[in-house]
């Protein structure tokens, strides 16, 4: 008996090991990543001037706390005993001291590493130093680990992402763990207990919609990505979130579609993290990632990623069922002429299936209001009516 007893205790203890902290991002998390601006470019006075600006701008009172390095921190080469070592040169004071200085800032700090050998950079990958690597994370502080899958030839991808979140674990630190392995593993379907968001999709780019060829791969614009990330929702809650990339807000698409980016971000509950130059950001860009009210869309805790009721013409109705009954609506013009809309709300009953949500407006009168202006919009008695420019959204909050 007290075999039987050890055996299940020990059983236990193993299992426990594979479940990641599940008391994180409770709410798709918010931050900023140094990928999709610089690259490989960083240092140790980027990190902190984008700390300092992310105070100052007024990103961290919006929600925006981790400040995330991408890859090309490390030097090129492990020490003698194998650990990670931050790039001299970008980091002369270590990776200890710049994650003290974005916590002293009331942030969270995070950084990259990669399942495979070596990263998509070509610095030191984690393959073969999970544990290792990840009490170096917890020595330094850090919050968040971002973790790719460059150069897994002949690699599991559950395996690898699972002892990885094992690592944090034992570590015992609280890390979010950031599966960026591209949706081609389907992560969807295994990796709820192994980490916080997991990557549907290859890279993003700062295209509204189509691919960009880069020769042996390529880049998705925001449209493209909206459509292989609609159909996984049902995957999607509070803690396991669907990652549709990083935002390009503010690198150079046209002011509408940054807009309509954030908007339906927001209504598939992502994550949000900004990746422009926030330093240099216009005040446009910074009106758009700061928007209260679109953000708290995203960050509605019901946790439900939003569906796409309709798509006819261009025109495409998404929905998001939110917390108190409440529901927000996004008109969406993929199309390149402004769309004239009328919309009968009690003649369609907008059923969330998956989650067992509906707004039925013909038994229930809502008020309306237009998120972005922030000012109300009659209520559901009156059809809709309104013109949505090309690549624009009309995004609405529906209360009883």
């Amino acid at each position: 008996m007290k075999k039987i007893f050890f055996i299940l205790a020990v059983f236990c203890s193993i299992n426990s090991f594979a479940q990641k902290f599940d008391t994180l991002a409770l709410t798709p998390p918010m931050g900023w990543n140094s990928w999709n601006t610089f690259q490989t470019n960083i240092s140790e006075k980027l990190v902190m001037e984008t700390a300092d600006m992310m105070v100052s701008s007024g990103m961290k009172d919006a929600g925006y706390i981790y400040l995330v390095l991408d890859d090309g921190w490390m030097a090129m080469e492990r020490d003698d005993k194998g650990n990670l070592v931050p790039d001299p040169k970008k980091f002369p004071h270590g990776m200890k001291a710049v994650a003290d200085y974005v916590h002293s800032k009331g942030l969270k700090f995070g950084l990259y590493n990669c399942a495979g050998t070596k990263t998509c950079a070509g610095y030191p990958g984690t393959r073969g130093y999970e544990y290792q690597d990840a009490r170096f994370y917890a020595s330094v502080e850090i919050d968040y680990l971002k973790f790719d899958w460059c150069n897994t030839d002949g690699i599991n991808a559950k395996e690898a992402y699972t002892t990885m979140s094992k690592g944090l674990k034992v570590a015992g630190r609280p890390i979010i763990f950031s599966l960026c392995e591209w949706g081609n593993n389907k992560p969807w379907e295994w990796a709820t207990n192994v980490g916080q968001l997991w990557r549907t999709t290859g890279d993003i780019n700062n295209i509204f919609d189509g691919i960009k060829t880069y020769g042996t791969w390529h880049a998705n614009g925001v449209m493209t990505i909206v459509d292989l990330n609609a159909g996984l929702r049902k995957y999607a809650g509070p803690g396991h979130w669907n990652d549709p990339d990083m935002l390009e807000v503010g690198n150079g698409m046209k002011e509408s579609e940054d807009r309509t980016h954030f908007s339906i971000w927001c209504m598939m509950a992502a994550p949000l993290i900004a990746g422009n130059d926030i330093r240099k950001m216009s005040k446009e860009t910074n009106s758009i990632l700061t928007n209260k009210n679109i953000i708290a869309i995203d960050q509605d805790e019901l946790g439900v990623q939003g569906f796409r009721y309709s798509d006819k013409d261009s025109l495409q109705i998404w929905c998001k069922p939110l917390r108190n009954g409440e529901w927000a609506v996004c008109f969406l013009n993929r199309g390149a002429t402004a769309q004239n809309i009328s919309f009968d709300w009690k003649n369609n009953v907008m059923a969330d299936t998956a989650f067992k949500e509906m707004l039925n407006a013909s038994s229930t009168t809502y008020k309306i209001r237009n998120v972005w202006t922030d000012k109300p919009s009659g209520t559901t008695d009156v059809p809709l009516k309104s013109v949505i420019e090309p690549h624009d959204v009309l995004v609405l909050k529906l209360g009883k």
